[in-house]
């Protein structure tokens, strides 16, 4: 029997962070999907460890500025692009309000820093959540154009085939095909 997993990944992570912390009997609160505070002096062996820890998991803890800059520019994308609610704005728009910073900076700093585009990131990080949505078998294109702020279909599958080599359509055809495949295989 297989089994098709979906996830969200920042829910993942912080039931990792959440259960690594319990380990060394920390108190903290989260201020958002990665940024915590620890409510309590811990020694520097523990922390030490809870860092071992979560590099195991891919987990890394940001510690200088421009990291944490970085990372909360991540998770404000990460944020609009799960949101259930739709916006109308242009995410650059949304991005410059909730950082309280001009789009340029934002986009510079991120670029200087991560040799990519903040465009090209929220392109990848959207075409990665469509193919999800495509998996779940339980939106169509049009809805997941939809709640990914995409002016049509087309555009979703003109973006999703400049990075994939493949149309929405196509995906989504392949991967109905290797699920009757699958499903007749297994029976």
């Amino acid at each position: 029997m297989k089994l098709v997993l979906g996830y969200q990944i920042h829910v993942l992570a912080r039931k990792v962070v959440e259960k690594e912390l319990g380990k060394i009997g920390v108190t903290y609160k989260y201020h958002n999907s990665s940024q915590l505070e620890l409510l309590e002096e811990i020694p520097y062996s523990h922390l030490q460890k809870l860092k071992k820890n979560l590099e195991e998991y891919g987990i890394h803890i940001k510690e200088t500025q421009r990291d944490q800059f970085i990372q909360k520019i991540k998770d404000t994308v990460t944020e609009l692009i799960y949101s259930e609610e739709y916006y109308s704005f242009k995410t650059s728009n949304i991005l410059a309000e909730k950082l309280n910073l001009s789009y340029g900076y934002i986009a510079n700093t991120f670029s200087e820093y991560t040799l990519n585009t903040l465009e090209n990131y929220i392109i990848l990080q959207k075409i990665e959540r469509a193919k999800e949505m495509i998996l779940s078998d339980e939106y169509t294109l049009t809805e997941i154009a939809y709640k990914l702020n995409y002016s049509s279909v087309g555009h979703l599958s003109s973006q999703f085939k400049k990075i994939t080599g493949l149309t929405s359509t196509s995906f989504m055809r392949i991967i109905k095909q290797r699920n009757l495949l699958l499903t007749k295989y297994n029976d």
